[in-house]
């Protein structure tokens, strides 16, 4: 086993959640997806939503709809689908939209530890995660009456309104346009999204760039992906040459921002680490 993989595992085994021990074993080891669905069951609420710091940057029990992107992006991950657990998000969703969109959060997490930069700007609805959200459930072939209203905020949103200046809104938008089934006017905004892209902070062309920030193994994170060609193979090379020597000596990968705890952080580092050994092997960089 290639020693980036073995290195990651014992820090996936020593360190990260049980979810994404479960994904691992179904990514690399062939294990069944149904215990990657087991173990997101527990982030479940009766409403159908997810909670319980799914996305760690809160440790807030209530659904949000960034708790549902991430066991969206879980699924989708495992290649793999759960009916209820769909069914119930989507009803969450719907029950929470204004005219189809959602907010990434709500006050709720103000009485729960919670990153920094999670404040009243997460409760306003809008493309991210609207956006993203939508993508996932095409991704996932889920129709459902928020999905349709979601996907219809989206192109009114693109079509008729200035695109946002946010890294992660952009990034939201990106996921929708290469899911949603009207291919002839996906391709047609993302030419826009795309040079929009490279003029919004927080987007890094170089991989030596210094902070927080997205990057072309962001947009385009398998070989396959369909936004893949938007960057040279120079370009992808450079950040998977990054990627690699970014693993740390306990065989993880770190995060560049402050989660709200200790506990997080290493519910982080199991999601970035995991998401870097999915990316490495899409582009042939690991040896198994």
């Amino acid at each position: 086993m290639d020693d980036v993989l073995a290195a990651a595992e014992r820090f996936l085994r020593a360190e990260a959640r049980l979810l994404e021990q479960r994904l691992f074993d179904t990514l690399f080891h062939g294990a069944p997806a149904s215990g990657v669905v087991d173990a997101l069951r527990g982030y479940r609420n009766d409403d159908g939503g997810f909670g319980h710091g799914l996305e760690p940057d809160k440790r807030c029990p209530a659904s949000l709809p960034l708790d549902v992107e991430v066991a969206l992006q879980t699924l989708v991950a495992a290649r793999t689908t759960d009916s209820a657990l769909l069914q119930g998000a989507a009803d969450f969703l719907d029950g929470i939209a204004v005219d189809g969109a959602v907010s990434l959060a709500a006050p709720v997490i103000e009485s729960y530890p919670r990153a920094e930069h999670l404040t009243d700007w997460t409760y306003v609805p809008g493309l991210n995660p609207t956006a993203g959200l939508a993508g996932l459930l095409h991704q996932l072939d889920f129709a459902h009456p928020w999905r349709d209203a979601a996907t219809r905020y989206t192109w009114q949103a693109l079509e008729n309104g200035p695109l946002p200046d946010e890294v992660h809104a952009l990034s939201e938008v990106l996921v929708f346009l290469a899911q949603v089934p009207d291919r002839e006017r996906a391709d047609k905004q993302a030419t826009a999204v795309v040079e929009h892209l490279g003029t919004v902070a927080m987007f890094h062309l170089d991989p030596k760039a210094e902070g927080y920030g997205l990057t072309p193994l962001d947009i385009a994170p398998a070989a396959d992906s369909r936004w893949r060609p938007l960057f040279t193979a120079a370009q992808l090379d450079g950040h998977l040459d990054h990627l690699l020597r970014a693993q740390q000596p306990d065989g993880g990968w770190e995060v560049s921002w402050q989660p709200p705890g200790t506990a997080s952080r290493l519910a982080w580092r199991g999601m970035v680490t995991l998401q870097a050994l999915r990316t490495l092997d899409s582009y042939g960089r690991l040896r198994r």
